[in-house]
């Protein structure tokens, strides 16, 4: 069952087309993340499925709902954390959590979601004396403190150190489990490498690459995309004096490097010729392509990774 419906959605401003044309689903359950540099039309997509902006063409269903047209009831089944949002600075956090749970017919306690964002010793603390990532962390809690059965989830570790953003990432996986549905958008590859089962990938409003992590960089054929061979070059070993690879390699500062998609076979080649020649392939390395290496390779080199 889906729990968002995207098809041939479309979002113009003026002469600009924010989203071009672009087609999803996320299933009931699923933790699916939206990945594009800035200007890709990730947060528009968002604020669209949210309700919060009109689209210009296109259909929506989320929850079996649309939600330009959802009412209360439909709203009561969905979190969200916002990119940025204001806070009444005079309020307490505890406060605001339980005025946010108090909206919302079913939810979690307010202490227990207080302590899961990690802000269980600025529970009495106002927020104008909160930093920059604490408030990140009351904005996740007042998304959460709902128990939405689907949330919206933009930038949500922005400003976040190593541990909070660890810590975060065990919530979300274990709203998951709860089975809340979870569409984010993220900059850090590393968090929708850990939190998706699929993801898309956006470019200029459209949508350029949709799957599994481990599925993204496939070629057509089923190929999987190439491996980098490196290690030190022996003394005295031209690259003329190389074995026959599958792909012609690059010497530089002493150091072979091959891109190949026939690793294996390579790698044979290339330890077989060392070990009946008695050299050593110093700093030997295999690398298949992470996510981020194929992020990279489908929007460009001037994508905004962190």
């Amino acid at each position: 069952m889906s729990a968002i419906v995207v098809e041939r959605l479309c979002k113009t401003f003026g002469e600009v087309r924010a989203v071009d044309d672009v087609s999803f689903s996320v299933e009931a359950g699923e933790i699916f993340a939206l990945l594009g540099p800035n200007g890709a039309g990730k947060t528009t997509t968002l604020e669209i499925l949210e309700g919060y902006r009109d689209r210009t063409a296109g259909t929506v269903r989320v929850l079996g709902v649309d939600p330009a047209k959802g009412g209360r009831r439909h709203r009561e089944r969905i979190g969200v954390v916002l990119q940025s949002a204001g806070f009444e600075e005079e309020f307490t956090v505890r406060e605001l959590v339980s005025l946010q749970q108090r909206l919302f017919p079913r939810h979690y306690g307010v202490d227990e979601v207080i302590d899961l964002v990690g802000l269980a010793d600025k529970r009495t603390a106002r927020v104008k004396g909160l930093s920059g990532g604490q408030r990140r962390r009351l904005d996740l809690a007042l998304g959460v403190v709902g128990a939405p059965d689907l949330l919206f989830l933009d930038e949500p570790t922005t400003g976040f150190d190593p541990g909070a953003r660890h810590r975060a990432w065990t919530l979300v996986e274990g709203l998951r489990h709860a089975g809340t549905t979870i569409l984010l958008t993220t900059h850090y590859i590393e968090e929708a490498e850990r939190l998706a089962d699929r993801l898309a990938v956006m470019r200029s409003g459209r949508l350029i690459a949709l799957g599994r992590p481990d599925e993204l960089g496939v070629g057509d054929s089923g190929a999987a995309p190439a491996s980098v061979v490196r290690c030190r070059v022996p003394a005295g070993v031209s690259i003329s004096g190389l074995p026959l690879l599958s792909e012609t390699p690059s010497v530089a500062n002493g150091w072979l490097q091959l891109v190949t998609a026939s690793p294996v076979r390579d790698l044979h080649e290339l330890t077989g010729w060392a070990v009946r020649r008695g050299l050593d392939l110093a700093c030997l390395t295999v690398r298949r392509p992470n996510l981020e290496d194929v992020y990279l390779r489908l929007v460009g080199e001037q994508a905004d990774v962190h």
